[in-house]
């Protein structure tokens, strides 16, 4: 992709949080509502974990009567398989939202880089979310990794279509890259921020453009 912005919206129809099915809201205020549950569902995850959240503390927690959660939800699932597609879908926007126009390459990783550790320290909640999701919701859990590794791939074939990147195989290299954010993200974004994220975004980017290796 040429911008971070096109590739966002490209990818929000595949990634964008929604209702059960027939329970849309048609206002804005009944999509305020989606908005308060599925924020006070991320709460309610995080801290409970899914086998001990409860439908009535998420809609405490939301302000909400019991009767609303059933207006757009139809279970504990299927709004925990929303929160996990709505915490995609804003690690997607928060990634777009921080990337310089124009930039490519190994530049653009960095920067997509920044913005995953700024919204891991902000919302350390994902990662017990999508942790819980892999026994949860498998079928959520794999969804959030296949298209954050198609993004990153897609990043990367505009990047090498560009002249900005190397050739090379940009499926194994999205992998390994969202890999690796994944764990900085946790180790430098959830148990601690004793590093500043500029710190580690130069030498992640210093990884990817020399290597490790002294040729021999």
């Amino acid at each position: 992709m040429a911008t971070e912005p096109p590739e966002d919206a490209r990818n929000s129809a595949d990634t964008h949080p929604g209702a059960s099915p027939g329970k849309t809201p048609r206002t804005a205020r009944g999509r305020a509502t989606m908005r308060r549950l599925l924020d006070a569902a991320a709460q309610e995850f995080a801290e409970s974990g899914f086998h001990d959240a409860s439908i009535s503390g998420i809609t405490r927690r939301a302000g909400t009567a019991l009767g609303s959660f059933y207006t757009y939800f139809d279970s504990k699932d299927a709004i925990f398989a929303a929160l996990v597609r709505d915490m995609s879908a804003q690690v997607a926007k928060a990634a777009a939202a921080k990337i310089t126009p124009g930039s490519s390459g190994i530049t653009r990783e960095g920067e997509a880089l920044a913005a995953f550790l700024g919204f891991a320290r902000e919302h350390k909640e994902i990662y017990r979310i999508i942790d819980e999701a892999e026994f949860a919701d498998p079928a959520a859990w794999r969804a959030h990794y296949e298209g954050t590794a198609k993004r990153i791939t897609r990043r990367m074939d505009d990047s090498v279509a560009a002249g900005t990147l190397a050739p090379g195989d940009n499926e194994v290299r999205a992998w390994a890259i969202m890999g690796m954010n994944v764990f900085l993200g946790l180790r430098f974004g959830v148990w601690a921020q004793d590093r500043s994220i500029e710190e580690i975004v130069s030498a992640t980017t210093a990884l990817l453009r020399g290597g490790m290796g002294n040729n021999r």
